[in-house]
Parts: C-alpha cells; structure tokens; sequence
C-alpha cells in the first residue's frame, strides 16, 4: 500500500523543517506503514481513521507483548503525523487525542564505575597490535574512549568530527547534535593528550577527519562499536558496554562529583530537562544504597 500524498508531506516536513535524524525519519516512516498494513483494506485516508482504528492497533501490539517502549515510539510517528495534518487542515479533529499509551518505564542507565572506566581508557595501549595494523591505531583509540569520557558525545557526534573541531589552545570541541544544533564542550587535559598523540601520530591534516579507519576514510560508527566491544572483552568489566553506555557513565560522573543537573544537560545537548533527570535516579539510588549500607540505624 502506497503513501498518501499527506504522508509524504509529513515525512518531507520532517527532514527538510525539522530537520529530524534520518534515524527518525526511518523509524517515523515504518510506524505509519505498519499501521496502513495492519488496517489492510480497512484503510482508505488517514482523515477516516479513528480512535477506535488506533486502539485496536494498541490492543494488537499489547496482545502481541510488544514492550511499553516500542509501542510508545509508533504511536509517537502517528501522534506527530496528526498534529501535521491538523496544523495544514487536513483533519478538523486529532482523534490521537483520545488514545491512552501504557506508561513508559524507566530503565535506569548501565554505565561504569570510575574504576572500571580508568581501566578501559588504559587498554587501547596494553593490547598487542597486530602486523598488518598502522602503528598509530591504538592511539587513535585510546583518542575515541577518551573523547566518549571527557565530553559524553553520542556516537553520531564523535565519527562526525573533523580535525579542526578540536581548538587545542582554548581546550574546547565543536560538536553538530542533533537536529544540526552545535555546541562548544570543554575537553579534559587527558583527552587532549590522546588527540594530540594520535593526530601526531597519523599524520592527519587539519581538514581530514578526526577519526580515520586503517583505510584513511572516515570511520563508521560500526567500527567504533566493534573496537569498543574488542576492549570491553579485554577487560574485567563483567557486561556489555555500547557508546552510549559511555555516554551514560559520563553523566553519572559528573552528577556523583557535584555538577547541577543544568549544565550536564547542556554538556550532553538534551533539549529538554527531564531528559537528563533520569540520571539523578541513579545518583539517588546510590545514595540509598550507600545509607543503609552505612548507617548504623537504616534499618531494624
């Protein structure tokens, strides 16, 4: 079943005026076309959908146990695609709005303990490095767990770097997020040194990017996975490790040392507030577990 001529304007407006991740737009565009595979013959617009349409449509994935997660992110694309049409006139009434979601759960981040994360930032030049690797490969990844510690960056952010995002002489890095939107970080003195040793090392020009693959090309985002999972299956660390679990690390770090939640949420790019409050629930968490292991009346 083909796209209305509607939906493609939703999908358009999403890339070219909001300037959405082509992530979201994937994801956005799957959710609308389950839906229209679901209704099957039943459907013949989105403006003779119905309430009833999309709670069957719930009901179906609930059924199905499809996680509160997964049903939250579909409705999500059908949730923003009605208020679309609504803002064009396309629809006189938003019939998501009578649609009630399950509630999200709150999966507290992984993330490691300074301990842990000192021991894979020293990995990268403990490792032998293979005959056919460039001499300046463990150096280039020590730079990438350094740089994940020191500024939080999410995946897409780090394998988007240039040389010349990094200033050196003011200590600060340039980072495009999402939505296109940048924003200045400051990097920690020992991730600079890693930068510097690498690019050194690599001979990198200021207009290359930052982090080449043994080929000279940009690296990808899977290869940063892989050299990640290479060191964490080095390591004592006894679970798995993703970028963004390093990510999830650098924001407990900096709460558990003192810093407002304000100015990590900046630091990490979050748009809204509450985004970045989930990390004060592993803080309190730990307070808690620090307080009945401690006190000496915390418990009867």
């Amino acid at each position: 079943m083909s796209m209305s001529r509607e939906e493609e304007e939703f999908l358009r407006y999403l890339l070219v005026e909001k300037q959405a991740s082509s992530h979201t737009h994937e994801t956005y565009t799957r959710s609308l076309r389950l839906f229209r595979e679901w209704m099957g013959e039943r459907f013949s617009s989105w403006q003779a959908c119905s309430a009833d349409d999309f709670r069957g449509w719930l009901m179906t994935g609930l059924m199905g146990e499809k996680s509160s997660a997964t049903l939250r992110l579909r409705f999500s694309a059908l949730r923003s695609l009605f208020r679309f049409l609504l803002r064009r006139g396309y629809v006189e009434t938003n019939p998501m709005a009578e649609v009630s979601l399950p509630k999200k759960h709150v999966q507290l981040p992984v993330f490691l303990s300074i301990d842990q994360m000192l021991e894979l930032l020293e990995l990268p030049y403990r490792l032998p490095l293979s005959p056919s690797s460039p001499d300046w490969l463990p150096y280039r990844d020590a730079a990438v767990l350094e740089l994940f510690y020191s500024c939080g960056l999410r995946l897409s952010e780090l394998v988007s770097l240039d040389v010349r995002s990094v200033n050196h002489n003011r200590k600060i890095l340039r980072v495009t997020g999402k939505g296109n939107k940048q924003r200045i970080l400051p990097v920690g003195d020992p991730a600079l040194a890693a930068l510097d040793e690498y690019v050194r090392r690599a001979h990198l020009p200021e207009t290359s990017p930052l982090f080449i693959s043994r080929l000279g090309k940009r690296l990808s985002g899977r290869s940063v996975e892989l050299l990640l999972k290479k060191y964490v299956k080095a390591s004592s660390i006894p679970f798995d490790i993703s970028p963004h679990k390093l990510r999830h690390t650098f924001a407990t770090h900096m709460l558990d040392a003192g810093a407002d939640l304000r100015s990590v949420q900046e630091l990490l790019g979050h748009a809204s507030l509450s985004t970045t409050q989930i990390y004060t629930h592993v803080t309190r968490s730990r307070l808690a577990d620090a307080y009945r292991m401690a006190h000496p009346r915390a418990s009867i």
